[in-house]
């Protein structure tokens, strides 16, 4: 079967071929909506146990370094901002904190689906420092560089973004150098992937001979792009491909490129399990410093102090699974989390304890 007749299968004869495969393999999904989609659909009982999918660093929120979100909470505990955040950021604990808890003791965080609203909030409270949380790989970074572009249209002087933006193929370039991660195949990002095109994966397939493919999201895009891996796994070829070719080019979106090249500039950042990556992040550039919360506030840099116990760094390199982690389900749940894993709804611990919950003991 080569890879043009793959789509023209269906899932019956794709699981078929799937099941052939009889060696040991890793694939790692570089989504968090890929994680929460493969645990939804039951497709890891599908597949045969010698074929183990990975989830990788796909969750924003999850791979926000500990440090990072310390310096968040102090900002907004020592200072009369309003901080605008997307709604998973709002529980992710902090060493000693939340945002949650800093808000029940009078710190104004709000919730927020878009950059836009909290330009808005500013535009009503002239009078105040509105910070707008930015997390987000390069989905999410481009309107949060428009609406930088648009506060600096507006003379909007109160309102400011912390960028805490991480670029995903660094981290991936991380994970295939490491030698304690074994990963034969990347179900690459759909959502990223409309941004970034191609071309990245090539980079990587070529450079570490290791097959990618941009993957969508319902139960047969997922099943095709791992037998489209397993193709060229079998064939012993390596190199990048998109199976969501509905969605994605090959150019990518050269409009929201544009957008994070005028407003964005790489800088180093911080990710939990990876540690610090070089150009993994996204700067604002000094033409918009005065909409540089980091710059405006003097935010400090937070070592990162590990939460006790927590397992959600090995988690989202792939080196465990959420079920081997010992807070897993006991200590840790959606209504307690003692990590971000736990939280964000892309996290891979909170789509494990929803559809594959531990009974008994560890799976």
């Amino acid at each position: 079967m080569n890879t043009e007749s793959i789509s023209k299968n269906n899932n019956t004869e794709l699981l078929r071929e799937i099941k052939e495969e009889t060696r040991k393999l890793a694939l790692m999904e570089v989504c968090g909506t890929h994680t929460m989609a493969i645990a939804k659909s039951g497709i890891r009982n599908l597949i045969p146990p010698n074929l183990k999918l990975l989830s990788g660093p796909g969750c924003p929120v999850c791979v926000t370094s500990q440090g990072d979100i310390d310096s968040v909470i102090e900002l907004v505990k020592e200072s009369d901002i309003i901080l605008v955040t997307f709604g998973d950021m709002i529980r992710v604990p902090g060493s000693d904190s939340s945002l949650q808890e800093v808000r029940s003791q009078g710190a104004d965080v709000r919730v927020a689906y878009s950059p836009l609203d909290a330009l808005e909030i500013a535009r009503k409270n002239p009078g105040r420092d509105v910070v707008f949380l930015g997390i987000g790989f390069e989905t999410t970074a481009p309107l949060i560089g428009a609406t930088i572009e648009e506060a600096r249209r507006q003379e909007a002087s109160n309102f400011s973004v912390l960028s805490l933006h991480k670029l995903v193929p660094p981290a991936l370039e991380v994970i295939f150098s490491d030698p304690d991660i074994k990963v034969d195949g990347l179900i690459c990002p759909g959502h990223v992937s409309v941004v970034i095109g191609l071309e990245p994966y090539k980079l990587l397939a070529e450079k570490y001979a290791q097959p990618c493919v941009i993957t969508g999201f319902e139960n047969n895009d997922i099943i095709e792009g791992i037998a489209m891996l397993l193709l060229q796994i079998r064939k012993k070829e390596a190199f990048a491909e998109i199976q969501y070719k509905r969605v994605v080019k090959s150019e990518g979106n050269p409009v929201a490129q544009q957008i994070l090249q005028s407003v964005f500039k790489a800088a180093g950042a911080r990710w939990r399990g990876l540690g610090y990556i070089p150009d993994s992040g996204l700067a604002i550039r000094s033409e918009y410093r005065s909409f540089d919360a980091r710059e405006k506030f003097q935010l400090p840099e937070i070592e990162d102090r590990p939460i006790k116990g927590c397992a959600c760094g090995e988690v989202l390199i792939g080196k465990i699974s959420p079920h081997e982690c010992s807070l897993f389900g006991r200590a840790c749940t959606p209504l307690n989390p003692v990590g971000p894993c736990m939280v964000s709804h892309e996290g891979a611990c909170a789509a494990y304890y929803r559809y594959s919950p531990l009974k008994g003991g560890k799976k």
